[in-house]
């Protein structure tokens, strides 16, 4: 069962969640911790966070960062994920520069999601089933059900054989580099960060099941944790 802890607000989840992978990533008994990052409003708020109040509580030297997506841009577009990381967190603390692996949003996507996937394969450790096994794993979810960018008209990423592939926005057409749904439940702990009043019916259908449509019900881990950190207005119709 997914274990759900509920905030008052946006702010209250960023605060709470850093708390709780402050103590995650320090009680790992290993040498280098895998991470993957999401985009979004809160993620940011957890940056700013993490900056201001665990900089010294984290020995960020075990850490390497990749992203669960990205957008098709450069990193100094204000769409880039990467870009608003390093601006909020990765500039602000003590990283070696090799343990952060982007997204190249510049490059040509299908060889930018090729090359990625690799990445991930050279340094994230493989599982019995072949595939790469996060530390951490952390998702937002839309308004449309959608999480990392794996679109409810792309549900075929789902369980896609490759680690990552092309997705793309259904309204903007915006292409998108995004990891696959089985190299998403192959981590160890699954995280959503979920706020807002206009997610809490998707919300709902994605925590019971029975929403089908959307690809945030198809995150179930396979032996690994999963977590939900909500706010009240996204909770709202639990």
């Amino acid at each position: 069962m997914a274990e759900v802890k509920i905030f008052a607000d946006n702010p209250s989840v960023a605060v709470e969640f850093a708390k709780c992978f402050r103590d995650y990533v320090n009680n790992l008994d290993q040498d280098s911790i895998t991470v993957c990052l999401s985009g979004g409003s809160t993620p940011k708020l957890l940056f700013e966070e993490l900056a201001a109040n665990h900089r010294e509580a984290i020995d960020w030297s075990r850490l390497h960062f990749f992203w669960g997506d990205e957008r098709c841009v450069a990193p100094e577009d204000p769409q880039s994920n990467y870009g608003e990381c390093r601006k909020l967190l990765l500039d602000q603390i003590e990283i070696p520069v090799t343990n952060v692996q982007r997204v190249i949003g510049e490059s040509d996507p299908n060889a930018e999601a090729d090359r990625y996937g690799r990445t991930i394969t050279d340094n994230v450790a493989t599982g019995e089933n072949g595939l790469p096994v996060f530390d951490l794993m952390i998702l937002g979810m839309g308004g449309d059900g959608h999480t990392a960018s794996i679109f409810p008209h792309q549900m075929d990423l789902l369980t896609s054989e490759k680690i990552c592939d092309v997705a793309v926005h259904p309204d903007s057409g915006q292409k998108r580099v995004t990891i696959t749904g089985p190299v998403i439940n192959n981590a160890k702990q699954v995280v959503f960060l979920i706020t807002g009043g206009g997610k809490a019916d998707v919300l709902a259908t994605v925590k019971d099941g029975s929403g089908i449509q959307y690809p945030a019900t198809h995150v179930q881990p396979k032996s690994g944790e999963l977590l939900f950190f909500l706010d009240q207005a996204a909770a709202a119709k639990l």
